[in-house]
């Protein structure tokens, strides 16, 4: 039963997560592109410091810890749930990794810009932020969704 609880909340991290690249993949991100250099550069200025929350760091790093918790749980048991369990963790590390490598720098990046009233070529800024963030977001909208999906495999396996 508690392994049970671990993969729903596991689940159910990693599927809010994915709804958050997703949203951004599909509204804010395509929204902003709408808008002019100091709406995009101010308002991701804005997001990039708050989203750094409770809320958010929990599920974030909560359902890759959750699967891992499940992986080790179910380790030796072999059979479907195990193999949907891995690729899930396999999709967490792609999204883990991506945000890390990519997404954060660049994010680290527009924050040392300085303040939008500061800066003196704004587009040159969103130039080297824009393009680089949304491809990869998008990559890690995909893989938080592909381990989303896993870990509803396995739930439906177990």
């Amino acid at each position: 039963m508690i392994l049970l609880a671990v993969l729903a909340g596991g689940t159910l991290a990693t599927g809010l997560v994915a709804g958050l690249f997703f949203a951004y993949a599909c509204s804010v991100m395509p929204g902003l592109a709408a808008t002019d250099d100091r709406t995009l550069v101010g308002t991701m200025q804005s997001i990039n410091r708050k989203i750094i929350n409770g809320w958010f760091l929990s599920v974030f790093l909560g359902g890759p810890l959750l699967v891992v918790v499940a992986v080790a749980g179910y380790f030796g048991t072999g059979g479907a749930v195990f193999g949907w369990l891995v690729a899930a963790l396999v999709g967490h590390l792609v999204t883990l990794g991506v945000t890390g490598r990519c997404n954060v720098p660049l994010n680290n990046q527009l924050d040392a810009a300085g303040s939008v009233d500061g800066i003196t070529d704004l587009a040159a800024i969103r130039r080297r932020f824009e393009v680089p963030w949304v491809r990869w977001n998008l990559v890690r909208t995909v893989s938080s969704v592909v381990a989303f999906a896993c870990l509803i495999g396995a739930l439906l396996a177990r």
